[in-house]
């Protein structure tokens, strides 16, 4: 596993994103996860799960500058892969609790959506969906996600406005559940795992996908079409021009943090 790191102590798994300063999400990443929750989901040693990221950051989302470059197979490839992991996070039958540690906008808030419970370092980070305004389309499938949690009306407005929020713009918004200091993030985040997995976990588990059921069935719709746009526009000569545009901006970001 090259783009995270697993520990697992009492029966709770500790999934620590590890890409890059910022972790933004490849191929090989969405790849890793999948299998990842997929062989924990199966694993009766495991109670629960934590998602995490690094200081600063939860993960930035998809990785523009490998994505940019991938050709349309691959391109086919990773966006069917991301909206696989996002299902496979979506539909997990234990305790998933997202410690979201820094900012957290588009790939990033879509994992941070599919858990249970988000508790947030306090601090000038933002999260959100910002889709639209990179010029990526928006798959019913991350609006219905959004909409679980904020109601259709302002998951509409927030994906039509591209809206980033601050930390606590997302707890009032009910994106978030809880925020807490970044030295106590881990601690919160391990209290509530074990406060989830205190409860009969064949009752806990078979309520979530109860509560979840009409989601799930959602998630796992025919996503042929939305894919088929959103590779049309990805590849549209305006779309590249403004990721080029975007790139260009992240890598003199990067230069100049170094």
């Amino acid at each position: 596993m090259s783009t995270f790191q697993l520990t697992i102590r009492d029966r709770l798994a500790l999934i620590t994103l590890d890409r890059g300063r910022s972790n933004p999400i490849n191929h090989q990443m969405i790849k890793e996860l999948t299998d990842c929750i997929k062989t924990l989901e199966s694993d009766a040693a495991v109670g629960a799960v934590i998602l995490t990221g690094k200081e600063g950051f939860f993960s930035s989302g998809i990785d523009l500058i490998e994505a940019y470059d991938y050709n349309e197979d691959q391109s086919s490839e990773f966006w069917i892969g991301f909206l696989g992991l996002q299902n496979a996070l979506a539909t997990f039958k234990k305790p998933l609790i997202a410690a979201i540690s820094g900012h957290s906008p588009a790939g990033g808030c879509v994992l941070a959506i599919c858990c249970d419970y988000r508790v947030m370092a306090e601090g000038k980070f933002i999260i959100g969906l910002n889709e639209i305004p990179v010029g990526i389309i928006v798959p019913d499938s991350v609006f219905h996600l959004y909409s679980f949690w904020l109601g259709q009306h302002k998951a509409y407005q927030y994906l039509m406005e591209g809206k980033l929020l601050n930390v606590n713009e997302a707890l009032e918004a009910g994106l978030i559940d809880e925020v807490t200091s970044p030295d106590r993030l881990m601690n919160t985040a391990v209290e509530k795992a074990i406060a989830y997995m205190k409860m009969p976990p064949v009752t806990w588990s078979q309520s979530k996908l109860n509560l979840r059921k009409e989601l799930i069935g959602k998630l796992a719709s025919d996503q042929t079409d939305t894919l088929n746009q959103m590779l049309k526009q990805w590849w549209a000569p305006a779309t590249r021009q403004g990721l080029q545009m975007m790139i260009q901006n992240l890598k003199s970001k990067s230069t100049a943090a170094n």
